[in-house]
């Protein structure tokens, strides 16, 4: 069986290797991918999808544009992360392909409704903005949505703000309206996605790979260890947004437990804080989870295979060699 999946993300390094992964991974089916503004511009960041999608051969997904602001505040960008490209480093190939003219919302709702209630979960990647005006726009989409998997928010961390991580800090109000919508929600939050590290053992699994795909994503990594390491003085890059595709494919790796969860929205030092309540069991019927505990080896396996699996745009992926050192590589990541 596979799981579903429309990806809504601001590509951003770890966005693009979020998309890989569920091009990659024969366990997702990408119904379609939508882009909201958030790591830097909505121009920007749809551009950047559709590069990387052509960098992977992606087809026959629609791509659409969503949008371009937060529902009230101002656009605040991570330039001082991801660049003024939003994908600095790697040199990205022109798009072949445009977006479709639908707008991200409407081609959420609609791909919802054409699907069995229960089979498409959303995966949000970046501010919640596109997903909220989803749910207000068609709320009926909210009972046949088999759960959202979003990158975002934290039990006890932040990084835009001290407790209020960037995903959620942008559009809290939209975060809001995402958590409190009454579906299923997995919060992949920095508890869990800093464990997700690209440090020199993955780096050289990566590598190994040996296809156009995977120096992509050795080049976005080298750009995206250098800002964290700058920014945030992290000795190795930790790799956020696949690890809510991983969740979706197995959550045996990226483990979430219920508990409640909301969102501040007028703290005068608080807002954008996802406030998990962990003083005891979740209530029967808890609709919110949070991941905590990542098993950092079958992750990147997880993006290894998938790299493999891609292949290159000119060669069939059957045709690439899983050699000996990929896999050897593979196999000593820790």
């Amino acid at each position: 069986m596979t799981e579903k999946i429309v990806l809504d993300c601001d590509p951003g390094h770890d966005d693009a290797i979020a998309l890989l992964l569920a091009h990659g991974d024969p366990r997702i089916e990408l119904l379609a991918v939508t882009t909201v503004v958030g790591n830097q511009t909505l121009d920007k960041v749809t551009r950047n999808a559709l590069s990387v999608a052509t960098l992977a051969g992606i087809t026959g997904v629609p791509f659409a544009a969503g949008a371009d602001r937060p529902l009230l505040r101002e656009i605040a960008v991570a330039a001082d992360i991801h660049g003024e490209t939003g994908l600095d480093g790697p040199e990205l190939p022109a798009p072949a392909f445009a977006a479709v003219d639908t707008h991200a919302v409407d081609l959420i709702v609609e791909t919802v409704l054409a699907h069995e209630p229960g089979t498409v979960t959303l995966v949000p990647t970046g501010g919640l903005t596109n997903i909220a005006l989803a749910a207000r726009r068609a709320p009926e989409i909210v009972g046949r949505v088999k759960r959202v998997v979003l990158m975002g928010g934290g039990v006890a961390v932040g990084n835009r703000t001290p407790v209020a991580e960037f995903n959620i800090a942008i559009d809290p109000e939209a975060a809001a309206i995402v958590f409190e919508a009454g579906w299923e929600v997995v919060m992949v939050g920095l508890d869990l996605t800093h464990q997700a590290l690209a440090g020199p053992e993955v780096r050289r699994a990566i590598r190994a790979v040996g296809t156009g795909p995977a120096r992509f994503v050795d080049e976005l990594l080298d750009f995206f260890a250098a800002t964290y390491r700058d920014v945030q003085g992290f000795d190795a890059p930790p790799v956020h947004d696949p690890c809510a595709v991983a969740h979706v494919i197995d959550p045996t790796i990226v483990r979430a437990l219920p508990m409640p969860i909301v969102v501040e929205t007028a703290g005068r030092h608080t807002t954008g804080m996802t406030v998990a309540d962990r003083r005891g069991p979740a209530p029967q019927g808890c609709r919110t989870h949070a991941a905590l505990e990542l098993d950092h080896t079958r992750f990147w396996e997880l993006v290894v295979d998938a790299l493999r699996t891609i292949g290159d745009p000119a060669t069939p992926a059957a045709t690439v060699p899983a050699d000996a050192a990929a896999l050897a590589a593979t196999e000593q990541i820790a």
